[in-house]
């Protein structure tokens, strides 16, 4: 058996009839039908070959194994033999909607392998046994020979080795948009990254023809890499999802302790067993907040729908909390922080005379540009527009970017539609190798009569202009080497100010023309992307660009958006490789770096898992297939919407549906509010929860009544789960929150800081319940009164609470009594419920309650009012002196991401 096996690169490499010869093959016959048999058994179908997938209803069962998840179902379980059916109940549609929205979740997540199978087209055109036929895709084995022409999609990875103008697009490979031009000569470079005679499995046949020979199949081709990479690399989970992972085994510990004292204490004392291990069960299943995953879910939603209205659509509900952890983002330059659309901004003349391109006129020392006046200035644009190829069609230019921008200088003096007044005799299309494009013209009215001999005009890259320039100026003055040396002074000039450089010329021949000018174009940078950089550093967001630009390009863009400064890092795709060798140089040099350029996708991934080697918060920007990889790698990928392919939109956990980087700005905002809305809603809900734990569980221990019946710690209950602590989750993102630094990842949702606010707010609650409880209990016997007065005072202190638990440091007064509607109208909700359970007679029957007098309900107030008195106390000292303390240390973790 022929020996088949080889990359692309190698292929590349080789002369055609070495490559037919190692193949074993013929580019007239093809393979025999024996061949393709044999080397079928040997390389599989050319397709993707995605896992058997579990039955749905087995991926469903398997979102039960989280520790939250297994612990709400004991919960469950426990409230069913203790016949307390309203915990069940609640507690059962928490853990179906969690498990729904974890399913949900990861059945889309799979959706970015079966995507990669569909770029593999159904038919295509192949030469067996001499014959040329149409055949299924999946059926090409190596050494097959294979036809593809304009608005086919390529089959698989082919070695040309016969090429007619062909154009490939790439850009679901490369995610670059630009149009390649291929060749079937041998590439003589063997470090080139750039293989113009290879055709890569689903890319885009946009102009001419070819033939090639298959060199790698399925699995085997450069997709098919991408594809084996993305089935191995494992997205990391969330920080939101560790801190759930956290709550839950922390929430376990607390309710064993509980029921471990409870029937220590119990056993001491002498008392009934199984009575106190009822007890102990039943205030262990009180402690779990089942109302947390329901608030962490509605909240997330909530968030993805805000994110939605700001053009960033999100996929995964943990995703939006996880952006507040971001510390670092990589993003491409091209489409993203730029508008990807090429603008002439400067001309410069054979007469030594700049022009500067405005938004609606052409400026040229101070004046507007004139036909009279700036005959050279037009002349330059006057080339630009007949030696092009673009068209204007539905109210826009079409074709390639450099040569719409040429077409749209023109329109702003009037001479877009030049080309009508000449015939096209011949054109010189512009190739990679040649760097230049002319077309020789005739005027279809001639002013003068040497007009019907027509002429050349030429665009390109200044080096080979200047090749075919022998004079200058409107004397055909000699084109001498110093005046040469003096434009390609001028074009490095604005290569250093990040623009792309064409030269002009005409002439009646090609090899005798007069120089007429330079043009430099640039991608400006999108509106708002600058202030949206500079608002992420500050928050402690650094930001590194990414491109395949040149070293000067690059710099300049970032220099113009802030991300790089002088002394600032840059780093090649090249030297990214050199330093791969050791993973401590590689992740040091790449964490210090603001600036990668002439890099491929593949590095992409290199650069992501240098950044988590450093414990990096990754979010990473790409819209093309082969980005795919390294967006699934990083804790957010972030495709683009409008340029993106869809196996980056599947991979990736964000969309930005305008291609903006501004529009992450906003989404790092959301993710940091809605982490701090979840925080908010866990404090009310564990301080609740502790000081109704610790009511009862004293009045037990000390062998008093209960202070509350059975109906009355239900409303409690409820209000601990219900809509007055899923309010908080709503709360509306503050606008501070970009001042924060991104919160780290091992950080616990259960803090220090956070279990101290608990403990305070839990104290003051128990404190006061408890004294109007052996206030009203003198007489030693538990009447109506004595409930309803401890019962409402601990609703009370709730709603006080609540409005305390709005902020960790803003006053109520700051934030608007109002502004929360959801928690205004759920706590004059519940208020009015009290009252009604208090003084409506059939409530009264049902609660066990009695009237209070109007001077009862104002002790109560001024009582239970002190839990928020305290807390807004605890805030005016932390913004007089924690937070200074804070953002110095804020600033000592910043200004690195400053420096840099």
């Amino acid at each position: 058996m022929v020996d088949t096996t080889m990359s692309v690169k190698e292929a590349a490499l080789m002369q055609i009839p070495d490559l037919l010869s190692r193949l074993g093959t013929s580019r007239e016959t093809g393979l025999s039908d024996t061949d393709v048999e044999l080397r079928r058994r040997q390389y599989g179908l050319n397709e993707m070959q995605i896992h058997e997938e579990e039955p749905l209803l087995v991926k469903y069962i398997g979102q039960f194994k989280d520790p939250m998840i297994l612990l709400l179902l004991a919960s469950a379980l426990i409230s069913l033999i203790t016949r307390e059916f309203d915990d069940a109940l609640s507690i059962t549609v928490a853990i179906l909607i969690v498990v729904t929205v974890g399913f949900v979740q990861e059945y889309r997540s799979e959706k970015s392998l079966q995507a990669l199978t569909q770029l593999i087209p159904p038919k295509c055109n192949c030469i067996r046994n001499g014959v040329m036929q149409e055949m299924l895709a999946r059926y090409l084995v190596p050494g097959d020979i294979v036809y593809i022409s304009v608005g086919d999609r390529v089959p698989a990875d082919i070695r040309l080795i016969e090429s007619v103008e062909l154009e490939i697009d790439e850009s679901s490979f490369t995610g670059e948009t630009t149009h390649f031009q291929k060749q079937s000569q041998v590439i003589e470079d063997p470090d080139s990254l750039l293989l113009n005679n290879i055709s890569f499995m689903g890319t885009f046949v946009c102009s001419g023809h070819g033939k090639g020979v298959v060199v790698s199949v399925g699995e085997n081709s450069e997709f098919g890499q991408v594809f084996k990479m993305m089935q191995s690399e494992e997205a990391p989970k969330t920080p939101l999802q560790k801190s759930m992972d956290s709550l839950g085994k922390q929430l376990s510990f607390y309710s064993l302790c509980i029921i471990g004292c409870i029937l220590l204490v119990g056993w001491i004392q002498g008392r009934n067993i199984l009575n106190i291990f009822t007890i102990g069960v039943s205030l262990a299943v009180a402690a779990i907040p089942e109302g947390l995953p329901i608030v962490v879910t509605v909240t997330l939603a909530l968030g993805v729908i805000r994110m939605a209205n700001k053009n960033a659509i999100v996929k995964k509900l943990p995703v939006v909390e996880t952006l507040g952890c971001v510390d670092v983002i990589c993003s491409d330059k091209t489409g993203t922080l730029t508008q990807n659309k090429m603008e002439v901004t400067q001309i410069y003349t054979d007469r030594r005379r700049s022009a500067q391109v405005l938004d609606d006129d052409v400026v040229c020392e101070g004046e507007s540009v004139t036909c009279d006046a700036h005959k050279d200035i037009f002349e330059t644009i006057e080339i630009g527009c007949i030696c092009n190829n673009a068209q204007f069609r539905d109210n826009t230019f079409k074709g390639q970017p450099t040569e719409t921008a040429l077409l749209s200088l023109g329109s702003k003096l009037n001479l877009f539609n030049l080309r009508d007044e000449f015939h096209r005799v011949d054109e010189r299309s512009f190739s990679s190798e040649q760097k230049w494009m002319a077309v020789h013209v005739q005027r279809k009215c001639p002013m003068i009569d040497n007009d019907n001999e027509g002429v050349w005009f030429m665009k390109g890259a200044l080096s080979v202009v200047l090749r075919h320039c022998t004079v200058i100026g409107q004397n055909h003055a000699p084109f001498t080497t110093k005046e040469k040396a003096h434009f390609e002074g001028v074009s490095a000039e604005m290569g250093h100010q990040g623009l792309r450089v064409i030269a002009f010329a005409r002439g009646r021949s090609l090899m005798g023309m007069r120089f007429i000018g330079l043009m430099g174009l640039c991608d400006l940078p999108r509106v708002g992307v600058a202030s949206a950089v500079s608002e992420l550093m500050r928050g402690g967001v650094e930001v590194k660009m990414i491109t395949g630009d040149a070293l000067e390009t690059a710099v300049s863009i970032a220099e113009s958006l802030g991300i790089y400064t002088p002394g600032s890092l840059s780093l090649s795709g090249a030297e990214l490789d050199q330093l791969g060798s050791s993973p401590e140089e590689l992740a040091s040099s790449v964490d210090r770096t603001s600036v990668f350029y002439r890099v491929t996708p593949k590095h992409k991934v290199t650069i992501v898992k240098a950044l988590q080697h450093k414990n990096r918060i990754v979010g990473m920007t790409g819209d093309g297939t082969n980005d795919a990889v390294a967006l699934k790698r990083a804790e957010i990928g972030i495709a683009m919407g409008t340029a993106g392919t869809d196996v980056c939109k599947e991979a990736a956990d964000m969309i930005l549906t305008d291609d903006n980087f501004s529009t992450i700005l906003s989404a790092v905002e959301e993710g940091k509010g809605i982490y701090y809305n979840i925080r908010n809603f866990v404090r009310f809900q564990l301080s609740t929860s502790v000081a109704a734990l610790s009511l009862v569980s004293l009045s037990t221990l000390f062998g008093l009544p209960n202070p509350l019946n059975a109906m009355q710690i239900l409303w409690i209950n409820i209000i601990m789960d219900g809509p007055p602590a899923q309010s908080l989750g709503v709360e509306p993102v503050d606008r501070d929150v970009m001042k924060q630094p991104p919160r780290k990842a091992s950080d616990q949702m259960i803090s220090f800081s956070l279990l101290a606010r608990v403990l305070i707010s839990a104290v003051i609650i128990l404190l006061g319940t408890f004294w109007i409880f052996w206030r009203e209990f003198q007489d030693e016997i538990v009447t109506p009164r004595d409930t309803t007065m401890t019962f409402t005072c601990f609703v009370l202190f709730d709603m006080f609470n609540a409005l305390s638990c709005r902020s960790m440091t803003k006053s109520v007064v700051s934030l608007g009594l109002f502004s929360n509607r959801a928690l205004s109208y759920s706590i004059g909700g519940c208020l009015l419920c009290q009252l009604l359970v208090i003084y409506f007679g059939p409530l009264q029957s049902i609660f066990q309650t009695e009237s209070l007098s109007f001077s009862d309900i104002m002790l109560l107030l001024c009582l239970c009012s002190s839990v928020l008195i305290v807390d807004e106390v605890y805030k005016a000292c932390y913004r007089r002196w924690g937070s200074s303390i804070k953002s110095q240390i804020h600033a000592s973790r910043t200004s690195r991401v400053q420096v840099v």
